[in-house]
């Protein structure tokens, strides 16, 4: 037949929209035309595609004019993924396959001249889309290393090929039925889930010595999924303690890890050795607000999403763009970010958890032992105040991170393990969960009265320091979580005066409230 139809999947932010790939030969003058909204990636697989049917040994139709539609018309289609369903649609087309064998399966892949097949974004939320689907079940074809990770959706049928051949000797009509074709030896394989053996190393908190405060901090922070940022002159641990907070958090959940692994693999950053731990997002200072929040054309996600369940640590926070600083506010607030541009809005989760690090002036050296700062305090103030009020706000936990002397770093013994700190914050998020559902960082509204008990004494510190210290209403309520946490760590059913006297002291440092 001269026209065949071939299923495919188009990325839309984290959406994966079904895309079909209508492909018609006829008579006329030769020429091979691409519509649909192709961008420039996909108007060249039409010399990809050429190159390799030739090289694979199959025939292109030299003497037709070759239409390839790809449907719907106004969605956007970018990247190599349509290479394998247009090649295939050709074949279809010019009787080289049978096309109804076609209609089983969904296929995504750049092909290389050659004919080899090589790896697409957005595996895995292709994988989330077809199952979400309504209708007949589709299987998954992709390259290797797209496939295993599709396959870590476990109700998904993904298959995996290496070469356009082994696509095309599976689709050859044979005497078993259509499902059953994968499984043969030349043709593509069934990839199931394999998730790394054993899970990456990540640094340790033993290897910090001293720096106690620090150490409470990123614990409180943990446990209760806080904001916290660490001010601090340069070489006072800010960022190996940062770098070893995501080793304080318990495992992801299978459904918060598919969600991180989607918004991962849509810019082709997910490793599978990974799977299920919290990643850790670390800009440069001079990442744009677009690079943080995401954006472009099409949209893409921006470090805040690629954070999601995880961490995005950012170094030298006041060197940050103001505006890029600033369009963290509503993310920080809601877990989520809307990208709007004039032809398309696409919407990303963003429920990250922020560590900032910071030095306490533009020399780094004010309030340090070990060296004389040089700034004058206009200097300092103009520093501090490239942080606008609004944002600190936002930051539950600001600590101040003092140098070591060199004869305490000596001296002193190795630190607590990660291992067991990251206990005590596994029973104290468990203590949340049963209580209330969600962390203490994220509590609000009435369920906020309902589970922050406060002692009489302790109610009546809160009030006294939120009036002397001049606390916005999100202050107190910032506060009164972390007092929460601290209950939690220590086993406590009511948050007594000690913990809100620590919740107080934790929210000090560049003395702004």
């Amino acid at each position: 037949m001269s026209l065949a139809i071939v299923h495919s999947r188009a990325l839309s932010g984290l959406h994966a929209p079904e895309v079909t790939v209508e492909v018609h030969l006829a008579n006329g003058l030769p020429s091979f035309t691409l519509v649909g909204l192709p961008d420039t990636e996909v108007k060249e697989a039409r010399e990809r595609v050429r190159a390799a049917l030739l090289n694979s040994g199959l025939e292109f139709p030299h003497n037709k004019r070759i239409t390839v539609n790809l449907a719907p018309a106004e969605l956007p289609k970018e990247s190599g993924r349509f290479d394998l369903p247009i090649a295939l649609g050709i074949l279809a087309a010019s009787g080289q396959l049978d096309a109804a064998r076609l209609d089983a399966f969904e296929f995504a892949g750049e092909l290389s001249l050659a004919g080899e097949l090589r790896p697409v974004r957005g595996a895995l939320a292709m994988a989330l889309a077809l199952q979400g689907a309504q209708g007949r079940a589709r299987g998954l074809v992709l390259p290797p290393a797209s496939a295993r990770e599709a396959a870590l959706l476990a109700e998904a049928c993904v298959y995996g090929a290496r070469h356009l051949l082994d696509v095309v000797r599976a689709l050859l009509p044979g005497e078993r039925p259509e499902g059953a074709a994968a499984e043969e030896d030349g043709g593509w394989q069934r990839v199931q889930a394999q998730p790394a053996s054993r899970p990456a190393e990540v640094p340790d908190l033993r290897d910090v010595k001293g720096q106690s405060l620090a150490k409470r901090a990123l614990e409180i922070a943990a446990a209760g999924m806080h904001h916290l940022l660490l001010v601090g002159p340069p070489g006072s641990g800010k960022s190996m303690l940062a770098q070893r907070f995501a080793g304080l958090l318990p495992p992801l959940d299978t459904g918060a890890a598919l969600e991180s692994a989607a918004v991962l693999s849509l810019v082709g950053a997910f490793d599978a050795a990974r799977w299920r731990q919290r990643v850790l997002r670390s800009p440069h200072h001079s990442a744009s607000s677009v690079a943080l929040v995401g954006g472009g054309s099409p949209p893409r996600p921006g470090e805040i999403s690629l954070a999601h369940h995880g961490v995005l640590f950012l170094d030298e926070l006041p060197e940050f763009p103001r505006s890029a600083l600033e369009a963290l506010r509503e993310p920080l607030e809601t877990g989520r970010i809307v990208v709007s541009r004039a032809a398309r809005q696409a919407e990303f989760p963003a429920r990250f958890q922020l560590i900032a690090a910071m030095n306490p002036c533009p020399c780094g050296h004010l309030g340090s032992p070990l060296a004389a700062c040089r700034c004058s305090p206009e200097a300092v103030a103009r520093y501090q105040g490239r942080l606008s009020g609004p944002l600190l706000d936002r930051l539950d936990l600001r600590i101040e991170v003092p140098a070591v002397m060199p004869a305490e770093l000596a001296g002193a013994p190795d630190g607590e393990p990660s291992a067991a700190v990251a206990a005590r914050v596994a029973a104290a998020l468990e203590r949340q969960l049963q209580r209330q559902g969600l962390p203490n960082g994220r509590l609000e509204g009435e369920a906020l009265d309902r589970h922050c008990t406060l002692a009489p004494a302790a109610a009546e510190l809160l009030q006294a320091a939120a009036l002397r210290l001049g606390w916005s209403a999100r202050s107190y309520h910032r506060v009164l979580r972390v007092a929460r946490t601290v209950a939690d760590l220590a086993g406590s059913a009511r948050i007594e005066t000690a913990q809100v006297a620590e919740a107080i002291q934790l929210r000090r440092a560049l003395g702004r409230a």
